[in-house]
């Protein structure tokens, strides 16, 4: 739900070169079942999706924080090209 130039600006200071989701509008946390609607906030999600629009990995919550399980969902694509 954060702005583009908030996505941005947290893309660069953890230093990942994949695109972040901006949902100003709430429509994906919503669509996604993630938005409390009694306080207007989303439940802090990570979804790493392949190049055939499939969600692989959901980490929602805390954890979903921390981008090292966003990388770690993510190493797995890399180990499958290297096969």
């Amino acid at each position: 739900m954060d702005s583009s130039p908030a996505n941005k600006r947290f893309a660069e200071d953890i230093k990942v070169t994949f695109p972040l989701l901006s949902d100003w509008k709430r429509k994906v946390v919503t669509d996604y079942g993630l938005l409390n609607e009694a306080t207007g906030y989303a439940s802090r999600a990570t979804f790493v999706v392949d190049k055939e629009g499939i969600i692989r990995s959901i980490e929602e919550g805390r954890t979903a924080i921390d981008p090292s399980g966003a990388y770690q969902a993510c190493s797995v694509f890399d180990k499958k090209k290297e096969q």
